[in-house]
């Protein structure tokens, strides 16, 4: 299927619909930890189902950009759905470690000041706050040029979640490697040389 066709079927998806779906996971991953269905530590299998999704979110609307300019996939219209559903993902995350893991305040913040993944995860999270704050259309025309600069952000952002799963991985495992090196290789095709090459593409396709 061409990127022109998909592009056409993408077009007819309301962005409510990207919300609602995207909203239902964490509720469903609750029932069925209070059910019985994660295992054996299932508050531990729901922090870490919550925090690959909300990475692989991350990893999403990171590429949302390298996809339209080199494959010619235009996801634009669900970027900011895509970082609204992240931060959600990654509050829910949070809340269950806070709530039904650490529980206590005085451990909390020994966690945060001791263990460097947790630091780490809580540092991206605050970073989150503003961005998500600001995805709106009166964020955007009240801040002006500052609203790119302030939302570029995620950048580091996502390279501090993908420290944050690598730390707390215990063992040598593929899986968080693999977040890291696809964090980095999307960060790359935003890089000047990788842009330089578009005009010359373009021109190619339309002597063609």
């Amino acid at each position: 299927m061409s990127a022109d066709r998909i592009n056409g079927l993408l077009r007819r998806v309301p962005v409510w619909t990207v919300y609602a779906i995207g909203a239902l996971p964490p509720p469903i991953l609750l029932y069925m930890g209070a059910a019985g269905d994660l295992g054996v530590e299932p508050i531990k299998a729901l922090e870490q189902e919550l925090g690959e999704l909300a990475l692989k979110l991350l990893i999403l609307g990171l590429a949302v950009t390298p996809m339209r300019r080199h494959l010619g996939l235009n996801l634009m219209r669900f970027r900011r759905a895509i970082g609204l559903l992240t931060f959600y993902y990654v509050l829910c995350h949070l809340l269950v470690w806070l709530i039904l893991d650490i529980q206590t305040l005085d451990r909390i913040w020994a966690d945060i000041v001791k263990r460097p993944y947790i630091t780490i995860g809580m540092a991206a999270f605050l970073l989150m706050i503003p961005l998500a704050a600001t995805s709106n259309n009166r964020s955007v025309r009240v801040l002006g040029p500052a609203w790119r600069k302030l939302h570029r952000a995620i950048y580091g952002i996502a390279i501090l979640a993908a420290l944050h799963f690598l730390m707390l991985t215990k063992g040598f495992q593929i899986e968080p490697l693999a977040y890291l090196a696809a964090i980095l290789l999307l960060l790359a095709l935003r890089s000047p040389l990788f842009r330089s090459r578009e005009p010359a593409k373009q021109a190619m396709k339309e002597s063609v």
